[in-house]
C-alpha cells in the first residue's frame, strides 16, 4: 500500500544499521544521458507508477541529455532508507514529503536546498504556480524547502450497502454523538463498525486530532504547539481524550486492530468487514488494492462525509485535518533536476494527475480537471475549508508526534486516561 499524504513519524528518528543495505535506484542510466537526476517516490498503485514514468519518459523526450531516474518505495522502506541517505553521497535530488516537523529538521540538518530564490525570482513567477497556503506549508525561518504537488485531507469512507443493511443514514452523522449512535446500530446489526489500523499507530491518532480541532478550534492547538497558554492541558484537548476513551468503549474496530496495519485496515474495509474507514481521498484505489479479490468495493458503494462537530466546542466542520505533500529538494540537487520540477508540478501536469484522480492539486487552476467522485469531493471539502492543519504527528515533529501516535493508540485501548495522555504530550513538547 502506499499513503501519499503521512507516515509514522517516529520511524524519521531510526538509523539503519547498515548504510550498505541501500538499495540503488532501479533504472539504469540512458548511455546518451549527460545529467542524472534521482527522484524518489512513495508508491506502490501500479497504474500511478506507470504515470509518474510517463511524465518522466515525456520530460526526457524534450531534454535528452537527462535521464531521469525513478525509485518507488512502499511507505515503511522509504521512512526506513531516506534519512541515511541525506547523510549520504547517494542522496536522490528530491523527494516525497510530508512537510510539517520532518521537512523542517531536515532543513536544520542542513540537507535541503534553500529555494527561496528559485521561487520569488521574476516577481514570485514559479511560486505563483501554486495555492499560497501549499508554498507556505513548505516555508521555515522565511525560506522554502519543498516544491508544492498535492494537498489533501481526511475524511470518513463509508460502505453504503451496510450503512442501509443497518439502516444508518450518513447523512444524519453531523455531531459526534451522532456519530457514537451510528457506531452502535451497526453493531447492533451484527456489523463491524470501523476498519481501526492499530499496528501502525498513526492512523488513529487521526481521531484524536481530528477532536482536538472540533474541541479546542485552531486557537487552542496553536497556542499548544507554541508552548502558550495551558498547553495540551487545556480543557478543550483533555475533552478530546475522553471522547476518544468513550468511543474505544464501544468496541468499534475489527477483531485484531491494534496490530492491523494500514494496508490490512483498508483490505478489511475493502472485503466489507467494516462499514467505516477514517483516511485520505486516495481510500478508493488503495483499497481495491488491499482487498482480498483485488477488486475491492465498487466505488459506487463507497459514500462519504466530513468528520463531525462536538457539542459546544469551538472548531467548525469546515475545518480539515489533511496533508500538504511536495518533493523535498536536496543540497545537491543539479539545475536539471530543478528544471524538472518545474515541469513535474507545473499546472499543465498536474491538471494530467488530476484527471486521473491521482492528486488534488497544489498548481492554482488544476483541480478542474479532477473526474473522481469522491476526490472531487475531497476537493470540494478543502475549497470550502476554514482552518486546514498538516497531520499533527507531522506539525509537531517526529519526537512529539511519536508520542501524539502512542497515546491516542492507549487512549483507545483503554490503558491511558485522557488527562495522562495530554500530560505525555505536554511533557514531549517541553523538552523541544
Amino acid at each position: 500500500m502506499t499513503d501519499h499524504h503521512r507516515a509514522p513519524v517516529g520511524a524519521w528518528l531510526s538509523t539503519l544499521a547498515a548504510a550498505t543495505a541501500l538499495s540503488a535506484f532501479v533504472c539504469t542510466p540512458a548511455m546518451s544521458a549527460q545529467t542524472v537526476v534521482k527522484w524518489m517516490h512513495v508508491e506502490t498503485v501500479p497504474a500511478y507508477v506507470q504515470a509518474w514514468e510517463e511524465i518522466a519518459q515525456k520530460y526526457e523526450a524534450q531534454h535528452p541529455d537527462v535521464d531521469i531516474q525513478l525509485q518507488f518505495l512502499e511507505n515503511e522502506a522509504f521512512k526506513a532508507k531516506l534519512p541515511t541517505l541525506l547523510q549520504s553521497d547517494a542522496a536522490p535530488d528530491f523527494f516525497y514529503s510530508w512537510g510539517g516537523g520532518v521537512l523542517r529538521q531536515q532543513a536544520q540538518t542542513g540537507a535541503l536546498k534553500d529555494l527561496t530564490e528559485a521561487m520569488n525570482a521574476n516577481g514570485g513567477a514559479w511560486a505563483k504556480t501554486y495555492k499560497p497556503a501549499a508554498v507556505n506549508g513548505f516555508t521555515f525561518d522565511g525560506k522554502i524547502h519543498a516544491v508544492p504537488y498535492r494537498m489533501g485531507t481526511v475524511s470518513f469512507f463509508y460502505n453504503r450497502e451496510l450503512f442501509a443493511k443497518a439502516g444508518v443514514k450518513a447523512d444524519s452523522i453531523k455531531t459526534w454523538d451522532d456519530f457514537l449512535g451510528a457506531v452502535k446500530t451497526l453493531k447492533a446489526a451484527g456489523i463491524t463498525p470501523i476498519a481501526g489500523g492499530g499496528g501502525d499507530k498513526w492512523p488513529l491518532h487521526f481521531y484524536w486530532s481530528y477532536l482536538v480541532m472540533r474541541n479546542g478550534g485552531q486557537k487552542v492547538f496553536e497556542a499548544a504547539k507554541n508552548k502558550e497558554g495551558e498547553g495540551f492541558l487545556d480543557p478543550a484537548v483533555i475533552k478530546a481524550g475522553e471522547q476518544l476513551a468513550a468511543l474505544g468503549k464501544l468496541e468499534p474496530f475489527q477483531n485484531g486492530y491494534l496490530g492491523a496495519t494500514w494496508p490490512q485496515t483498508l483490505g478489511a474495509f475493502g472485503d466489507g468487514r467494516a462499514a467505516m474507514l477514517l483516511g485520505f481521498e486516495n481510500t478508493e484505489p488503495n483499497q481495491r488494492k488491499n482487498a482480498g479479490d483485488g477488486k475491492g468495493l465498487a466505488s459506487d458503494n463507497i459514500g462519504r462525509f466530513a468528520f463531525p462537530t462536538v457539542a459546544g466546542g469551538a472548531g467548525k466542520a469546515t475545518d480539515t485535518l489533511g496533508g500538504l505533500n511536495g518533493w523535498g529538494v536536496t543540497k545537491r540537487a543539479s539545475p536539471a533536476a530543478i528544471d524538472f520540477l518545474r515541469f513535474l508540478t507545473s499546472p499543465e501536469t498536474e491538471r494530467e494527475l488530476a484527471a486521473k484522480g491521482m492528486i488534488i492539486p497544489a498548481a492554482v487552476n488544476a483541480e478542474d480537471a479532477l473526474k473522481d467522485r469522491l476526490v472531487r469531493e475531497s476537493a470540494d471539502q478543502l475549497a470550502a475549508s476554514t482552518w486546514h492543519q498538516n497531520f499533527f504527528d507531522q506539525d509537531l515533529g517526529p519526537s512529539v508526534g511519536r508520542v501524539v501516535n502512542d497515546v491516542s493508540v492507549e487512549i483507545l485501548s483503554g490503558q491511558m486516561t485522557a488527562k495522562d495522555g495530554a500530560q505525555a504530550i505536554q511533557d514531549a513538547i517541553e523538552l523541544e
